[in-house]
């Protein structure tokens, strides 16, 4: 067995009890999310689905006018084969009418307003369906910073985001995603043509046999070249997990009194029950 395999039956069984414990210990049975024909959402509506049921998952695909359709035609297929609710909320206008005011915002810019008005849009619809909202980042998009803070990132509860990219592969077929959505090159599908290992200039499975060793087993940049990874791709990894730190914590407080919240005043999320 190798290191980034999992023992599939008994993860599904930890996240599946995860998303039922987490939405029902604050009194809610719903878990809202958005579905973008991604095999990363794909997963977490099907742990969702076990999890509560599928008619209490609501999923939305929030497609913008530059958005591949295959996106929403696997997002569909997806909520097809759960039964779960399922709605088309089309974003260009309400981005467009922002960027109208910016013509020459680049693609990051653009993409980022495109992640952040898809969550306000998850959770709008959590407050109207009582539900929570479930994010779907990976572990390797966490620790690579891959992400929009306050976008694609935020949410209620991950029950994704402690396994890495191999693994949601592996989980995915396991739980019987569709193998449309487990076959396709992974994509945020914020314009035209974009692919994330083009983007990050590296796949997903040699960055993930990395961060496994340099995060999960803490081996120094010696251990790594003598493991046989080359010191560029080291160093390269090294600087994003560095550098989108601040993507991983709550804003930093300033420290002003004796019990400071996220530092000295640290609970559980049903601290108090």
């Amino acid at each position: 067995m190798g290191a980034l395999t999992v023992n599939t039956a008994l993860l599904r069984q930890i996240l599946v009890g995860f998303v039922r414990d987490e939405v029902c210990k604050v009194g809610l049975r719903k878990g809202v999310l958005g579905l973008s024909g991604g095999i990363d959402s794909a997963l977490v509506a099907y742990i969702a689905a076990e999890a509560l049921g599928p008619e209490n998952v609501y999923a939305y695909c929030m497609p913008y006018r530059t958005s591949n359709p295959e996106s929403e035609a696997h997002a569909r297929l997806v909520a097809e084969s759960l039964g779960i609710n399922f709605k088309v909320i089309e974003i260009t206008g309400m981005v467009d009418a922002y960027f109208d005011l910016y013509p020459d915002a680049s693609n990051m810019r653009r993409g980022n307003k495109m992640a952040r008005e898809r969550m306000t849009i998850l959770y709008d619809h959590s407050a109207e369906v009582a539900g929570l909202v479930l994010g779907t980042s990976n572990k390797t998009e966490l620790l690579l910073g891959y992400g929009t803070l306050h976008g694609d990132m935020a949410s209620a509860l991950n029950p994704i985001g402690d396994i890495y990219k191999s693994q949601v592969w592996e989980l995915s077929e396991a739980m019987g995603v569709p193998h449309e959505v487990i076959e396709k090159k992974p994509s945020a599908d914020l314009w035209a043509g974009q692919t994330d290992e083009q983007e990050l200039g590296f796949t997903y499975r040699d960055a993930d046999e990395l961060l496994y060793r340099m995060v999960d087993q803490r081996m120094s940049r010696e251990e790594l070249i003598a493991a046989g990874f080359e010191a560029q791709f080291i160093d390269n990894v090294h600087r994003k997990v560095q550098g989108s730190h601040f993507k991983r914590r709550l804003p930093i407080i300033a420290k002003v009194s004796n019990r400071t919240i996220d530092r000295d005043f640290r609970y559980a999320r049903d601290w108090g029950k």
